[in-house]
């Protein structure tokens, strides 16, 4: 109904969005009309949207996103649309036959993008000052830990092309974690080594965004030209980006990218439409809508496939105290940690009603916690337990595990009536609908919801430090390998929400517990790294799956396809399902033809 108002909207008064996309235009420039035309001559630009101001301009600090990564970072190596490794910073790379020893071989002639040149000393510095530093809560840090010790590889330069990586154990994972973003030594190094008057490295608070965006240095394909907080970056191409294209040009082909800050969807799909935005994600709600603009937009609206993140529900299963206090209710801590329980909420929520309704049809049900489209995805074909909508069952188990039913209220074996608080963040009406259903879901077997919308500042501390909390809707991260979620599933890990041990320099908990269950999926993960035989690694993450979806830690709900309107005159346009920038984060070869 809303967008069927908003459409006549835009029927009656398309004067105002003509007048509307010139403003954008403007505002984007920060100039007059003949200015902007005199730049336009000049520069080939795209326009993008992201919903909020970036946190830092330090790679290794960066806990959010979108953020900078694809414009300013690169690593020794990437991957492509599909996952596939592929070389980056380094030409090429040697295994032994033992699999312990990776010599990494840097191309020729790199630099920064201030001239400085790029060398080994810059690998080293980035792994064993940086992302090895217990002192430094670094981004690439829990996926370069290995084995059951959690060890991290020895780093040694041999020439000044050539550096060496050595693990104390098969890795399977070890490649895609190289694809960490090497830091420029020289700018860096001395933060690194002085601490502040807390004694904490002043590498912690070093590009901040009160830093001027010249003074960042980058080995991506754009350097940071300007930023306005609240309104837009401005990213330029980097004079000395390494990649080439097949004819010896220097990439990328488009010299700037502005990234716009549209904290609303709304206000980003007027600013689409009216010719403000270059390319937008385009979501459930917004599908039909664009699609019947795509002609007289002059746009496509491009399929990446199904999201590699996901989207769940989760219980705060901990049992420790803090102070003597239990961190959650001890009544309703008995409840979240009884498996029939949490199976029974599983059977309760219609996915594929939300599915067909929130998501207009274009999305999957999830039920695992690997991306569908990773080879070590156990599929319901071949022996993945799923739970399909049967509230009949949900109520049998509830019965079955000892809780009563009175007035169609639920009560557990006490008489305590069955409601709890679900959390989730403000910001998507997606995950809105979501919450509103499941509410409504449970409560067709007796539960009462209290769903409760959080700003991103406010769930982050609950889940991470005072956990305090009871239900999360929420949701991670994806992609091809499933090591990049052993810090959700390891026991230990700095994010295993529904256990969650405290964290460093945290307050210390007493009597948590950890199951037996949990225990082997967290050996389990730590088995598939150390496998390096494909087979077997399938197999290995099977049973964690398999697991997974007995005791359901979390109750995977759907995902939406990764789809986004591209205007026609960008060129080599290629949607990833793998990447949060879906379009840019093919922006070397991205072209625009004015």
């Amino acid at each position: 109904m809303k967008f069927k108002n908003l459409t006549k909207i835009f029927q009656r008064g398309w004067i105002l969005l003509t007048l509307l996309s010139l403003l954008v235009v403007l505002a984007l420039n920060g100039c007059n009309p003949s200015q902007f035309k005199t730049k336009a001559a000049q520069v080939t630009q795209i326009v993008a949207r992201t919903g909020s101001d970036p946190k830092t301009y330090n790679y290794a600090l960066i806990a959010e996103f979108p953020n900078l990564i694809p414009f300013i970072n690169e690593g020794l190596i990437t991957e492509d649309k599909s996952g596939k490794i592929e070389p980056a910073l380094a030409e090429k790379w040697e295994m032994s036959e033992d699999k312990l020893r990776i010599v990494f071989t840097l191309k020729e002639g790199l630099k920064w993008s201030d001239g400085h040149p790029l060398t080994v000393d810059d690998v080293v510095f980035s792994y064993n000052d940086v992302y090895f530093n217990p002192k430094i809560p670094a981004y690439p840090q829990e996926s370069l830990k290995i084995g059951e010790k959690g060890l991290f590889p020895k780093v040694q330069k041999l020439d000044a092309r050539r550096v060496e990586f050595t693990t104390p154990e098969p890795f399977a994972p070890f490649f895609r974690s190289t694809g960490a973003a090497i830091l420029p030594k020289h700018k860096l190094a001395e933060s690194v080594k002085t601490n502040d008057s807390s004694g904490k490295p002043k590498f912690l608070t070093t590009w901040g965004m009160d830093t001027n965006p010249k003074e960042i240095v980058s080995n991506g394909p754009y350097v940071i030209e300007s930023y306005s907080p609240s309104e837009r970056l401005v990213f330029r191409r980097n004079p000395y980006y390494w990649r080439k294209d097949a004819e010896e040009n220097q990439l990328p082909y488009i010299e700037r990218v502005v990234w716009q800050i549209v904290e609303s969807t709304d206000t980003a799909i007027i600013q689409f439409r009216s010719g403000g935005l270059d390319t937008i994600a385009v979501g459930p709600s917004t599908f039909a809508l664009l699609k019947r603009e795509e002609k007289r937009g002059d746009f496509r609206i491009y399929n990446g496939g199904s999201d590699s993140s996901s989207l769940f529900v989760t219980f705060n299963q901990n049992k420790g105290k803090r102070n003597g206090k239990p961190l959650v209710d001890p009544i309703k801590s008995r409840w979240f940690n009884t498996a029939a329980f949490r199976q029974a909420v599983a059977y309760a929520i219609d996915r594929k009603t939300m599915n067909s309704n929130t998501l207009r049809g274009v999305g999957d049900i999830l039920n695992s916690p690997i991306f569908a489209q990773s080879p070590y995805y156990l599929s319901p074909k071949e022996g993945l337990k799923v739970y399909d909508y049967n509230p009949e069952k949900s109520k049998e188990l509830l019965l079955g595990a000892g809780f009563k039913y009175k007035n169609n209220q639920l009560f557990d074996a006490e008489g305590n009536r069955i409601r709890f608080t679900m959390i989730s963040q403000t910001g998507s009406r997606l995950v809105e609908a979501l919450g509103s259903q499941i509410k409504t879901d449970l409560a067709k077997i007796g539960i009462q919801v209290d769903y409760q919308q959080l700003d991103f500042g406010t769930v982050g501390e609950k889940l991470s430090n005072s956990l305090d909390w009871e239900c999360w809707l929420g949701g991670s991260t994806g992609g091809i390998e499933p090591h990049n979620g052993f810090n959700m599933w390891s026991p230990d890990g700095s994010f295993h929400p529904f256990n969650q041990k405290p964290l460093p320099g945290q307050t210390p908990i007493t009597d948590r517990e950890v199951t037996d269950w949990e225990e082997k999926i967290g050996r389990l993960y730590v088995q598939g790294a150390r496998e390096l035989d494909e087979a077997k690694r399938k197999a290995i993450y099977g049973e964690t799956q398999q697991i997974a979806q007995e005791y359901v830690p979390y109750i995977y709900l759907v995902n939406p396809l990764v789809m986004a309107a591209v205007r026609n005159r960008i060129q080599n346009v290629e949607v990833s399902s793998l990447s949060y920038e879906t379009v840019l984060w093919n922006a070397p070869y991205l072209k625009a033809v004015d």
